[in-house]
């Protein structure tokens, strides 16, 4: 028995070894030198620096028009206004000078400038703005043939892959960084409508935003966006936008739009958790759960009925509405997809008409004054157009806040911008007309019904 014994345990390491991968020791001097630089070398000319900036206008003081206060304090001389600035990276994805950064890069600026990575500086001009996506594309003014990147298929990655980031860290000029795909399809992260990121441990720093996150082709695989961090600098948890969301948004921008628009489902999807799942019968807890259908909508058109569980467009998996929104979000209107969806245990196959959210009805845009709480709001009409662009919550009526005046009256109480208001004093409000009435009446206090997100609000104003 013991010789036995002694026999089995020699036999193990025997077969572990005989089955362990072959290592080889460099032979040339090639195979020691090997590097990432012939893949800098070709995409690092389309990577840009963007520098963005915007004059903020100082309210002339009154008593400068005193000719004696300006004799005592120096009047006559021009105020300067302050500077909003903002630094971030762009990638040049077409040569005629289009360029593709992060929305959060330019927000709210109004004169921007590029520079080169061979230290040309020229002045570029905002073109689309799609916050949804936070991504953002300008053109450079006054030049072309300029060099590109070639935009590949972030469907075609996997966990595990090399890949480069390239952009510029705190101001400190082009940097190049390498690390692998650490995870795909990451939903949970926050930062934009369509939450559908590629996860890399490639160091991404600020400044690195709109930067390029790219493959060993060469080609364009995301846009580096955000990072988790708990100091501000990197520590290997960094997110890009796929490239495939970044193509929709160049293909608006070189048909002349100034606002993307994509495929509308017209129902309203919950998360499959774990309970949803074995009640259901599932596997995993996995798919998107129609709650809600849009009547005479696309989803209701295509057949789907709620409590079906959307597992998959056109063959792509959806593990959550998330995912669900991005798949059709990176879909042309006019087109078609195909839903994989459980129902009662089965699964079946649905086609679903990719149509853009219907403007019904029409906004009647306002913007209010007068003594009323909502002095300084634009408002315009609730329909599905308006809900998928500001991305609030669906209800069926009210009038939506599409944008406040800082410093006005509406903005001292609280309102905000993506705020559905229902009801004035208990008058149902329908139309932006309704509130508008409603405003100009004269009233020693205000109750107000509102929707923000997903909760119904009351509450009541003096004055």
């Amino acid at each position: 028995m013991r010789a036995l014994c002694l026999a089995l345990l020699l036999c193990i390491p025997l077969a572990a070894q005989a089955q362990a991968p072959q290592r080889v020791a460099p032979t040339d001097r090639g195979s020691v030198q090997q590097s990432f630089a012939p893949v800098v070398k070709r995409v690092a000319p389309g990577v840009v620096n963007v520098y963005a900036s915007r004059v903020e206008r100082q309210a002339r003081n009154p008593l400068f028009d005193d000719p004696v206060f300006r004799q005592f304090f120096g009047g006559g001389q021009q105020q300067r206004s302050p500077t909003s600035q903002s630094l971030g990276s762009g990638v040049i994805v077409d040569a005629s000078g289009l360029v593709v950064t992060n929305h959060h890069v330019i927000e709210n600026m109004t004169d921007v400038k590029v520079a080169l990575a061979d230290k040309r500086e020229y002045e570029a001009e905002i073109i689309l703005r799609d916050p949804r996506t936070d991504l953002a594309v300008l053109r450079i003014k006054n030049g072309g043939g300029f060099p590109s990147l070639e935009l590949g298929d972030s469907d075609a990655l996997e966990v595990g892959d090399l890949v480069l980031a390239i952009g510029n860290p705190f101001g400190v000029g082009q940097t190049v960084t390498q690390g692998i795909v650490s995870a795909l399809a990451r939903t949970q992260v926050g930062i934009t409508d369509y939450g559908f990121f590629i996860q890399t441990d490639a160091a991404i720093n600020p400044g690195n935003s709109g930067g390029a996150l790219v493959d060993m082709n060469g080609r364009l695989a995301g846009i580096n966006s955000a990072i988790y961090s708990r100091s501000g600098g990197s520590i290997g948890i960094g997110f890009a936008i796929p490239v495939n969301m970044v193509k929709v948004v160049v293909a608006a921008a070189k048909g002349g739009v100034r606002q993307v628009r994509r495929p509308w489902l017209g129902a309203t999807l919950q998360p499959v958790s774990r309970e949803i799942a074995e009640s259901l019968g599932l596997d995993r807890p996995a798919g998107a759960l129609v709650a809600d259908l849009v009547e005479a909508g696309p989803a209701a058109q295509s057949g789907l009925r709620r409590g079906d569980v959307v597992m998959e467009v056109d063959g792509q998996a959806v593990d959550d509405p998330e995912s669900l929104g991005y798949r059709l979000g990176t879909k042309s209107i006019g087109a078609s997809a195909t839903l994989t969806v459980r129902r009662d245990g089965r699964k079946m196959t649905l086609p679903l008409k990719l149509i853009a959210a219907p403007e019904t009805p029409p906004r009647e845009p306002l913007t209010l004054s007068g003594r009323s709480p909502f002095s300084g709001v634009s408002v315009v009409n609730l329909s599905p157009a308006v809900t998928e662009e500001l991305s609030i919550e669906a209800f069926r009526e009210g009038v939506v806040i599409s944008d406040v005046a800082a410093g006005s009256t509406a903005a001292n109480v609280g309102l905000q911008k993506g705020d559905v208001i229902l009801a004035v004093n208990d008058a149902k409000i329908t139309r932006t007309a309704d509130l508008q009435r409603i405003a100009e009446a004269r009233r020693s206090w205000w109750k107000l019904t509102l929707g923000r997100g997903g909760q119904i609000i009351t509450t009541a104003l003096g004055g």
